[in-house]
């Protein structure tokens, strides 16, 4: 969705999570951009749903092989919209990407994504 407002996130259940991103072709991804919404915009509390710790992995088509593309942490003291670039020499492109959120910054329930973008 095109908005970010606060509240009109992709909501993940619990601070731990992986979700598998079907990509329209095979790329091979540089970077990954994730967005949560403005630390000044929503209302308290909200900022602790953002992603903390999160790990991106490139699968193959059977969803078998899995190759880590980097380990990252989304800090809540910089803009909403962070990119983090893929590890180089990667040989390959992917068409199933996995986002892996191992933390957010503190809401036991859910954490919050805005968008995700992939650039290769």
């Amino acid at each position: 969705q095109a908005d970010v407002s606060p509240g009109y996130c992709w909501p993940l259940q619990q601070s731990r999570s992986e979700v598998l991103i079907r990509l329209p072709t095979e790329v091979q991804p540089m970077a990954i951009i994730l967005q949560h919404s403005s630390k000044i915009a929503p209302p308290l509390g909200t900022v602790r749903s953002a992603p903390q710790n999160f790990t991106v992995s490139g699968l193959d088509e059977e969803g078998q092989d899995e190759t880590l593309l980097g380990s990252f942490i989304y800090g809540m003291q910089k803009e909403p919209s962070q990119s983090f670039p893929l590890q180089n020499g990667i040989p390959r492109a992917f068409r199933v990407l996995k986002l892996g959120i191992q933390s957010n910054w503190g809401n036991p329930r859910h954490t919050c994504i805005y968008r995700v973008q992939v650039h290769g």
